[in-house]
């Protein structure tokens, strides 16, 4: 006799609560949502003050806020058995685009990221993996026995390296790097052995000096200038030095909202975009980013909690990454604007202005909530 059941972990309060019959219907988590909009209207006041009051970028932000919503709805409506069905389709489109980018892509400031369509849009397809690389992993490794044997792995990181090497030919280090550290975060989550993984961090030391042979001159600046930006300090080492001093100046209480000079004063470059957490720091002080890194550990721990009662292999999988990957992208972003990391142009999640990151990560969520309110299954 057949059975519908939903198999649940423990209560565990405001990340491991049960689902609402709300939520079950419009098959959202209202956790996340809920999340994902304080973390998102906390932006909005930042990102009021990066751009000197100005209404325009603002709106324009919860106009993007909003599509990207729509999307996430979409993209949660959606049974996870499509995805799983549609991963290997949109893995070879994905790497198709990129092919095109390089062959006829549009320029912008030197790089080749863009697939342009007259008179309607400009999309970077290189997002687009960001969420299909980890589909296709979790694809393959679906029906395959875990932990996975060696000739699963190879396919695999031939699968991580051909897009990867794709967008770092753009040229797009950092992106390239975020992808990649997506498809190895499903190896990690599918159970790799640590012999490899120390055997590839290894291979990774031994050939450094030939990556830094192929790496261009403003990536190999961006490495120095991490090491001590005061060798140029009007040059590659001034978006470092002046957050580092917008960081400094907020102290624990911040100089207060709308009262910044960094920004304000145009010392800090790209105040709304990669270095937004710099001018929150220097407003609202250290107690403005523990808030906002409270919420984001909040938001990551029910992705992982959802990714945990995941009934199959492939939501497993792709839940866990999305939610890990999430967590990749708040550390690179404050890594590199605190100066503990290079500069690779990654935006503050949820948070920085910008059009094709939010519908990435909301398009991200709208897939771990799927895989949340689909998990029913009949025995």
């Amino acid at each position: 006799m057949s059975q519908d059941f939903v198999r649940r972990l423990p209560d565990a309060g405001l990340l491991g609560r049960r689902s609402s019959a709300l939520g079950d219907f419009l098959h959202l988590d209202l956790t996340i949502v809920f999340l994902m909009l304080i973390i998102c209207g906390y932006g909005l006041i930042v990102l009021y003050s990066a751009v000197d009051q100005h209404t325009g970028p603002v709106i324009a932000q919860v106009i993007k806020i909003g599509i990207a919503t729509g999307a996430m709805f979409v993209m949660a409506q959606i049974s996870p058995i499509f995805y799983l069905r549609l991963a290997p389709w949109l893995y070879v489109l994905g790497v198709a685009l990129l092919v095109v980018v390089l062959v006829a892509g549009y320029t912008v400031n030197g790089s080749q990221r863009w697939i342009r369509i007259p008179g309607i849009f400009n999309f970077q397809p290189s997002e687009i993996m960001k969420l299909v690389l980890p589909m296709i992993l979790a694809w393959y490794f679906h029906d395959r026995h875990l932990p996975p044997k060696p000739k699963h792995l190879f396919w695999a990181a031939v699968m991580i390296a051909l897009p990867v090497l794709l967008i770092a030919r753009q040229p797009d280090l950092g992106t390239a790097i975020l992808i990649g550290a997506s498809g190895l975060l499903v190896l990690l989550l599918a159970g790799i052995r640590w012999r490899y993984v120390f055997t590839v961090v290894g291979i990774g030391v031994i050939c450094a000096p030939v990556l830094w042979y192929f790496m261009r001159d403003y990536q190999r600046q961006r490495i120095l200038t991490l090491f001590d930006p005061e060798l140029d300090p009007l040059g590659s080492g001034w978006n470092i030095i002046q957050s580092k001093t917008a960081i400094g100046s907020g102290g624990l209480f911040g100089k207060g909202l709308f009262q910044g000079t960094q920004s304000h004063l145009d010392f800090l470059p790209e105040s709304q975009t990669d270095f937004i957490i710099a001018v929150m720091a220097e407003e609202l002080g250290l107690v403005g980013v523990v808030a906002l890194l409270i919420l984001y550990i909040l938001l990551i721990g029910r992705g992982v909690i959802v990714a945990m009662q995941a009934q199959d292999t492939f939501g497993r999988l792709l839940a866990g990454t999305i939610a890990f990957t999430f967590f990749v992208y708040v550390f690179v972003n404050i890594g590199m604007v605190s100066g503990v990391l290079p500069v690779v142009g990654v935006p503050l999640p949820l948070v920085s202005y910008g059009g094709t990151s939010i519908l990435t990560l909301y398009a991200g969520f709208g897939m771990l909530m799927s895989i949340h309110t689909h998990r029913r299954i009949t025995l």
